[in-house]
């Protein structure tokens, strides 16, 4: 039997979004042709590598490098001496370059190394002696805010902090304090509120320091020409803002910093900061050579941006029928031992609490963010969210148990609608909480019977839409295809394939016709980074902008109108490929224009556009060994317009399995002199497949977000409700509560064990 296939014509217009797609990137990626940071080389390259503390808090005394300068193929050795007291960041900066006064955590640098080869280079960095004079390290909060705790950042007053540049600093209560922020909302004395509630209901949490996991580390590639501009290669998410602090670091003119990213092998949130750049610049410097250097796991894990470890107490005020009349709550951050990692000036200020999805009138948050001597803490995928709604989720599961109402129906008559605020009082629109909760309680069989032991539990998260600038340029090249030309990274998101897809939408063409070009900060209009669930927002916004004006130049240059991939006459119905139109009116040059938009921060006139998340588990716990299985899992969110259907439900599903090795299995722990315990991959475990639960997702569609076309965020909706939605399962299978994660069957049996009065064996 002969079987004729025939293909159709590809659809025009919005049409493609409803078709599945290709990844731009995919295919180097998965044929292992793709260039990674750490693939690339140059002529001549040097090595760097660095003596790094083995203490969490202490003076240093001496520094001898005459061993290591007998190491042969060795080319530079710096201190702080040699480059001055230089200190980085995003915001604040207060990372030394290399330590010179005091070491502030296990990994901190004080000497850097550039060798011919990384061999050399790394057995001439153990060869430095370093005398140190070692400290007692503050290793929580409570210890670093103690009243008479020594000041970690005694010269913080003198840092360059950028949001405040020409602006007082902000006055701190304590000298550990990297920031303090007090929100409030309503009444200001909530004293009389609680005082006359029907109840008023406290409990805290705990939430531990956990890795971003992704597989390519950190890596950097710095050279300077003889003209004096500097080259960086870098996996940095946020080029033009690493290309302006490498620039006040060094004290040179931006304009002379070229920023390529290469391919990022996955984000999670924690390459917004990379670390490298800035000693390799001064080696470079001083050898006139290129300069190169790949970071270990060991050093990956230890030395990097990390989830803040969060101490959390809420304390909440009902009426007699369960409504949310007054909140409070103290949210206290480990920030480690510097806040370089963090973007906003806020440093965490309003994050998670502003997407708290319920109407509370009267609110009072105090969120701080103190040194320890630990790790840096940075952002990871929905920073402050998971910290946030674990504690919050079982909070009000706690509440609804209490009341005697149905968890679901409590969420339901406190929910947020469109008009209210959110709890750091901004205003709403278009909110979908409601209808993501009917779906919840539709689809999640949460009326079925289950056996002994074996609970469903739920949870209920949302979150915001990001904001900024950008410019995207579009051209017309005399071939007759289209470009796309931006300077944000594809992360591993598919950003690139969006932005074509929006393209090709608004032009009217075939999507294979257009292609993205990521460019350096040379050549790059502006653009913001990726990061923040803004760049479909965003870039993908100027994306379609620039279509447009594209798309109007070409009809008025031509009389014709673009769709349906040629150009049509409308009074005659003339038709005429767009390869012919391109080689008559680009006269052997591209037709280019630039598209910019600026999605400022939500206000009264502006809401804000969120997207709402509920989660049910179907959990089941073995009470003899307080091991867990999980027999199903649902994810209900409210969607805009798709753009990228696989990618869409990529980013669902990679949250999810990210929210399940988060809940499950991943955390930090140090030893009591602040050192980390999960030096490698194999000692901080990550889910594998093998690990993942059935789920199933349900959307519903609510095409009035801020995007193009009615697009919204998907990349941090589904991580953040994991956690909490399995603790609520297990208290309601076993009655026991976990006030901290990972969900491990030791702290199960632990709390079994208690329960039952007695003790773990």
């Amino acid at each position: 039997m002969t079987t004729t296939t025939t293909t159709a014509r590809p659809r025009i217009g919005t049409n493609i979004f409803d078709e599945d797609e290709r990844r731009i990137e995919g295919r180097d990626k998965v044929s292992g042709r793709m260039i990674y940071t750490a693939d690339t080389k140059r002529p001549n390259m040097l090595w760097a590598a660095y003596t790094i503390s083995p203490y969490a808090y202490a003076r240093i005394k001496r520094i001898d490098i005459s061993a290591a300068k007998e190491v042969p193929g060795v080319k530079a050795i710096l201190t702080a001496d040699d480059i001055g007291r230089k200190r980085f960041g995003r915001q604040l900066f207060d990372w030394p370059v290399l330590c010179w006064d005091t070491v502030n955590f296990v990994g901190d640098r004080v000497v850097a190394v550039a060798a011919e080869t990384r061999a050399a280079a790394e057995q001439a960095a153990l060869l430095v002696e370093v005398e140190y004079e070692e400290l007692t390290p503050m290793l929580t909060p409570a210890e670093s805010l103690a009243p008479d705790a020594p000041a970690l950042h005694p010269d913080w007053n003198t840092y360059h902090y950028s949001a405040f540049v020409g602006k007082p600093k902000p006055q701190l209560p304590h000298r550990n304090l990297q920031t303090q922020a007090i929100i409030t909302k309503g009444e200001a004395d909530l004293a009389p509120i609680f005082a006359s509630a029907h109840k008023v209901y406290e409990h805290h949490f705990e939430t531990p320091r956990q890795h971003c996991g992704f597989i390519e580390p950190h890596a950097t590639l710095v050279w300077i020409d003889e003209d004096g501009t500097t080259h960086v290669q870098s996996p940095n998410k946020s080029p033009f803002a690493l290309r302006n602090h490498l620039a006040h670091v060094a004290g040179i003119d931006p304009k002379t910093i070229v920023v390529e990213v290469t391919a990022i092998g996955g984000d999670f949130g924690g390459k917004g900061l990379t670390v490298d750049e800035f000693p390799c610049w001064f080696l470079a410097k001083a050898t006139g050579r290129p300069v190169k250097h790949v970071q270990t796991y060991t050093e990956e894990l230890q030395a990097t941006n990390v989830r803040h470890p969060a101490y959390v107490t809420l304390r909440t005020a009902v009426d007699a029928h369960g409504k949310f009349i007054a909140h409070e709550s103290l949210m206290l951050y480990n920030g480690g031992a510097y806040a370089a990692a963090k973007p906003t000036p806020t440093l965490l200020q309003g994050l998670g609490y502003g997407t708290v999805p319920y109407n509370i009138p009267n609110v009072r948050l105090d969120i701080q963010n103190a040194y320890t001597n630990t790790v840096p803490s940075g952002h990871m995928r929905a920073p402050a969210d998971v910290q946030t709604f674990f504690a919050w989720e079982q909070h009000v599961d706690m509440i609804a148990h209490d009341l005697g109402i149905n968890p679901l129906e409590l969420r339901m008559l406190n929910v947020m609608r469109d008009g209210d605020t959110a709890v750091t009082a901004e205003p709403m629109s278009y909110t979908m909480g409601f209808e993501v909760l009917e779906a919840l309680k539709r689809e999640g069989r949460l009326d079925e019977t289950l056996p002994p032991g074996r609970a469903r539990g739920i949870s209920f998260v949302c979150r915001h839409t990001g904001h900024g600038k950008a410019d995207v340029k579009i051209r017309l090249t005399p071939s007759g295809g289209f470009d796309v030309l931006t300077g944000a990274p594809d992360q591993g998101a598919g950003n690139h394939t969006v932005f074509r897809r929006v393209a090709a939408a608004t032009l009217s063409v075939l999507p294979e016709r257009i292609g993205v070009k990521r460019l350096n900060t040379a050549e790059s209009p502006a653009d913001p980074g990726t990061g923040a669930s803004r760049v479909t927002h965003v870039q993908g916004s100027a994306t379609r902008i620039a279509a447009e004006k594209l798309k109007a130049e070409l009809e008025e240059r031509t009389g014709m109108e673009l769709r349906d991939d040629q150009f049509v006459d409308p009074a005659t119905g003339r038709t005429e490929s767009i390869e012919n139109v391109a080689r008559e009116i680009c006269n052997g040059e591209p037709i280019e224009v630039v598209g910019s938009f600026d999605g400022e921060h939500y206000d009264e006139h502006n809401p804000g556009d969120y997207s709402f998340s509920a989660f049910s588990f179907d959990v089941e716990v073995d009470a003899d060994t307080g091991a867990i299985k999980i027999h199903d899992a649902l994810i209900v969110t409210d969607v805009g317009q798709i753009i990228s259907p696989i990618g869409h439900q990529g980013q669902i599903d990679g949250g999810f399995i990210y929210g399940i090795g988060g809940a499950l299995m991943e955390e930090m722990p140090t030893d009591e002199n602040g050192k980390l315990q999960t030096l490698s991959l194999g000692e901080y475990k990550m889910p594998t497949m093998m690990d993942i639960p059935p789920f199933r997702t349900v959307l519903i569609h609510m095409p009035k977000g801020k995007g193009p076309y009615g697009a919204k965020m998907a990349g941090e909706l589904s991580n953040s409700g994991v956690a909490p939605a399995i603790v609520n399962a297990i208290y309601n299978a076993v009655g026991v509560r976990l006030s901290t994660f990972p969900i491990t069957a030791e702290r199960i049996f632990d709390a079994l064990m208690e329960k039952l009065g007695g003790t773990a064996a």
